[in-house]
């Protein structure tokens, strides 16, 4: 079958016509003939025409809605997009990524729908006890991929083993004061790994547990530096967290009888972003950065904006190296009241 020449127009921008006859293969694929174009020409402006080899790419029938449209490319080039979209393509500068086909108003909506994503997923994953105000301020952490995977891998953890602190424990700091009340921050490293001892705050055990050694030698520090102090016969710290004593630990589980083995499994990295958060938001806070550890965890503090007081960890095996008469108890109270704060009643245990 043979058309006349020029006898066809195929739509689009530019206008293109033919100027060899269009022949049909005899192969047919169900939707219609496969045809075969020797040369196109290019309807330019003033009139003039030129040569331009094409190749047909596919051609495409919208039914009921008129003749074929062809979509042509160059011969032996990739797919092209369309000729309109060819046209906006070509607006761009070179080296620029194309423009959106979105509007403003479209970009804004997907935007504002991502983060209403984001809260609702967050909202779903909120650990059990999880202080209001900290949640307010810390929420974003909850939807993302890293905390996701930490929730499913202690999970996973109390199936096969016991892990300290239990759920409702975990997160006792949040529970104690409201999170713009801090004064005082203290950073630990991992939760105490037997029996009943760690319930959310670093350095404190539940009663009747006997104070760890740690515990026992902050009491002594405790008893040389703030008049009055007296041993409580406890190791419960509560009484300093409700005065805004932060006692946080880097890593907030632990497998039972099994030091550091839940380190490096995320929680650093959201504990850093409480840290990061008063870091940025409050003003005037005291941390305490006992041993390597807990200094390298601070060393983002912001020392312009906050206090900061460090010697060695009070364990047994550093204690002698400067955490006896580091004094920090009663130094950290006269920094508080330089800041027109409250001080913390050491003694309220």
């Amino acid at each position: 079958m043979r058309v006349p020449q020029y006898g066809a127009i195929l739509q689009g921008t530019p206008r293109i016509c033919l100027s060899a006859p269009l022949h049909f293969s005899t192969k047919s694929y169900g939707v219609g003939a496969t045809l075969g174009i020797q040369s196109l020409v290019l309807l330019a402006p003033m009139g003039a025409f030129r040569p331009w080899p094409l190749c047909l790419a596919r051609k495409l029938r919208a039914p009921g809605k008129g003749p074929i449209r062809f979509v042509t490319r160059r011969c032996g080039d990739p797919l092209q997009a369309s000729p309109a979209k060819k046209s906006c393509a070509g607006q761009d500068e070179p080296g620029t990524p194309p423009s959106s086909p979105l509007s403003p108003e479209q970009l804004v909506r997907i935007q504002r729908n991502k983060a209403a994503a984001l809260l609702r997923l967050a909202a779903r994953n909120v650990p059990v006890g999880f202080g209001e105000s900290w949640k307010k301020q810390l929420s974003g952490e909850f939807g993302k991929p890293y905390f996701i995977k930490l929730m499913g891998f202690v999970a996973e953890e109390r199936k096969h083993y016991t892990v300290y602190p239990p759920p409702h424990q975990v997160f006792t700091w949040t529970q104690m004061c409201d999170i713009r009340d801090v004064k005082v921050v203290v950073l630990g490293q991992d939760p105490y790994h037997g029996p009943s001892q760690a319930h959310g705050l670093c350095f404190s055990v539940q009663r009747p547990v006997p104070p760890p050694p740690s515990l026992e030698n902050i009491y002594k520090e405790l008893s040389t530096d703030v008049d009055g102090f007296a041993h409580p016969g406890h190791g419960d710290l509560s009484g300093w967290a409700k005065q805004g004593v932060l006692l946080l630990n880097a890593v907030l589980t632990v497998r039972a009888h099994q030091a550091n083995s839940h380190k490096e499994r995320g929680w650093e990295q959201f504990t850093d972003a409480v840290v990061s958060w008063l870091n940025q938001n409050l003003n005037g806070l005291v941390f305490l950065l006992w041993g390597s550890y807990a200094q390298k965890k601070g060393s983002a503090i912001d020392r312009k904006r906050h206090h900061v007081l460090q010697t060695a960890h009070p364990s047994p095996l550093s204690v002698y190296r400067g955490f006896f008469g580091c004094r920090h108890f009663s130094k950290a109270n006269e920094l508080l009241q330089k800041s027109g704060k409250k001080p913390i009643n050491w003694k309220e245990l």
